[in-house]
């Protein structure tokens, strides 16, 4: 493709003339929005736009000449094939946290040269690492510069979808009970005030729940928290008079959502405020009065919301039964149309998230179906498009032998699913075979582990991944992530992953986290079996607390694609347990054709 006809191309350069106007040389288009957020509305979707990448995660630099993006592992396949043509340089990292952009910039402009960032995206904790970097290098700064304004026309409006309220019984908590144990850890903390942006802690916090981020229950809102009231910052028009009403008797003051800068430049000299400085922008921060007490520690609420209570782990267990209903019914009727029915990776997504839509309680996916087969299941974070996906059967038999990853999850009101499971269509080779299985010995090598509580959860990861390593082999993304009560599926503090443990990843009761190793073979294949798991108490002694994980996720793991020589028997005895506990809680609630995939794939191997 001839790049200065390609659409990325034309978009750059109306961005770089606009550079040229306001006297910047470099842009840097993190994929970030004011709440800090994974996944964005389309108003914040700057990143995305200029550089044709679609990617959850990366970081997009432009220069006069030259433009480049800055993505790990789980994107770089992906990442190849849409920037081709766009003339935008692949700068592969190790992690989505790595600060290789950085250098980079600091490499590339010389010094005297301005670097643009909006503050308003742009996190305070990496606010600090990008500006220490720019002084070093002599590099000037600017944040209050907003050139995308006239280079994106085409720029979506701000969300405007209502707001409700999350209510029991599937909200155990009331939100003056959220309250109360917020107000009280702000007074341990000396704060008389805290800001909350980041949304997830405002749906919980609040009993609130929207939809202006595809696949995750929240709005667009900031949050003011004093002893006594709570200004919520939040579009005109999306919470109506009778929500405003409860809202209010619960000391929760509605104000005009571009109002939260003002707010915060108005609090009294005195104030002592508590910000997370990894979920706070720049941008807000810089509104704060010198004068005002900073406090920066972690959100309660991220602590407080992490920790499943009783209650919240009953109904989840229910979401998950309901979850493995829908898989039993699809997977049946997938395995009778095999060879027998056209299906493409993008059948998969819509017969799959039909049969969820039919159970109780469900609102809408957690994330977009990943349904990856052979190579494209080499790409961790691939997804269909009717432009670009393969066939998995025809009418007249199976397209190819191999294996099919299918990643996907749901939103019920009593909580959040995400599982992968992998299939094989036709006859796997052993090399597959090999693959996978190892994958499934780190699965269940994590699943049966005990640690004691207030392990960081990073010194889980390698557990997943011995069996992997023991035959020189490895995964590019996180053994693990949190995952929320109906609310975002990727939610933390704790992280079962390579990066350095921080005091806040500590594994304590009532935590759900995935298990989720895999193993990818670039333009082959990849293998990738995830559950979900409840942090449980253990039998402990002398030695303290200890910590167990309850697998909660109900849906049979494939058998057909084993390697038995490779599996010791102490883990077959795992599986069978497993697979005998997914049949006791799934076959009441399937029959028909769905009952009987579920007893023929919870065999005993």
């Amino acid at each position: 493709m001839d790049t200065r006809s390609s659409p990325i191309h034309l978009r750059l350069e109306r961005l770089r003339e606009q550079m040229a106007v306001q006297r910047i040389d470099a842009v840097l288009l993190p994929s970030s929005d004011p709440h800090l957020s994974e996944y964005l509305p389309g108003h914040w979707q700057a990143r995305a736009w200029f550089s044709g990448f679609t990617g959850s995660m990366a970081t997009l630099v432009v220069l006069a000449d030259r433009a480049a993006l800055f993505a790990d592992s789980r994107y770089w396949t992906q990442a190849e094939a849409q920037l081709a043509g766009t003339g935008i340089e692949l700068v592969k990292i190790a992690t989505g946290t790595a600060a290789a952009h950085i250098e980079w910039i600091a490499s590339a402009l010389r010094p005297g040269q301005t670097l643009a960032v909006d503050a308003a995206v742009l996190g305070l904790a990496v606010a600090k690492q990008l500006r220490d970097a720019m002084d070093a290098a002599r590099i000037a700064l600017r944040t209050d510069s907003d050139p995308l304004t006239t280079a994106w026309p085409e720029r979506p409006a701000l969300p405007a979808v209502p707001v409700y309220e999350h209510r029991a019984p599937h909200a155990p908590l009331s939100r003056n009970e959220k309250l109360v144990q917020l107000r009280a850890a702000m007074a341990r903390h000396g704060a008389s005030h805290h800001l909350i942006s980041t949304l997830d802690d405002l749906a919980w916090l609040l009993n609130l729940r929207g939809a202006d981020v595809d696949y995750n229950p929240v709005f667009l809102a900031h949050a003011l928290v004093s002893a006594d009231a709570v200004q919520l910052f939040i579009g005109a028009g999306k919470v109506d008079a009778a929500l405003a009403g409860v809202l209010a008797a619960d000391g929760v003051q509605l104000r005009p959502y571009e109002q939260a800068r003002a707010a915060l430049a108005a609090l009294p000299a005195d104030a002592r405020l508590l910000v997370d400085p990894r979920r706070v922008t720049l941008g807000l921060r810089e509104a704060v009065p010198a004068s005002v007490r900073l406090i920066e520690a972690i959100n309660p609420s991220a602590l407080a919301k992490s920790r499943k209570t009783a209650p919240e782990a009953a109904f989840i267990r229910e979401a998950m039964a309901r979850d493995g209903a829908a898989m039993c019914a699809f997977y049946a009727w997938f395995e009778g149309a095999l060879g027998r029915e056209r299906i493409t990776e993008l059948t998969i997504d819509e017969r799959l998230s039909a049969e969820r839509a039919r159970q109780p309680d469900y609102v809408s996916l957690s994330f977009p179906v990943i349904a990856g087969f052979n190579v494209n299941g080499a790409m961790p974070h691939y997804r269909a498009t009717p432009a670009t996906h393969a066939v998995i059967s025809r009418a007249d038999g199976v397209a190819a032998d191999g294996l099919l990853l299918i990643d996907s999850g749901a939103q019920y009101l009593g909580g959040t699913t995400d599982i992968t499971r992998v299939w094989p269509v036709g006859t796997p080779s052993a090399a597959m075979r090999r693959d996978y299985t190892l994958v499934l010995k780190g699965t269940i090598a994590l699943s049966r582990t005990r640690f004691p509580r207030g392990t960081p959860s990073p010194m889980l990861d390698a557990i997943a991944r011995a069996p992997l390593w023991a035959e020189s082999l490895d995964y590019g993304h996180g053994t693990g992530h949190g995952v929320g009560y109906f609310l975002n599926v990727h939610e933390g503090p704790q992280s079962i992953s390579k990066t350095v443990p921080t005091p806040e990843m500590a594994m304590e009761p009532g935590m759900v986290t995935s298990i989720e190793p895999g193993l990818y073979r670039p333009g082959r294949w990849g293998v990738r079996i995830e559950n979900l798991v409840l942090n449980v108490p253990a039998p402990g002694d002398e030695f303290g607390d200890f910590l167990a994980f309850e697998t909660l996720t109900l849906c049979p793991i494939d058998t057909r694609s084993i390697d038995h020589t490779l599996l010791r028997e102490d883990e077959r005895d795992w599986l069978n347990r497993y697979h005998a506990m997914v049949h006791e809680r799934l076959a009441p609630l399937v029959r028909g054709a769905a009952l009987a995939w579920l007893e023929a794939r919870t065999q005993p191997v």
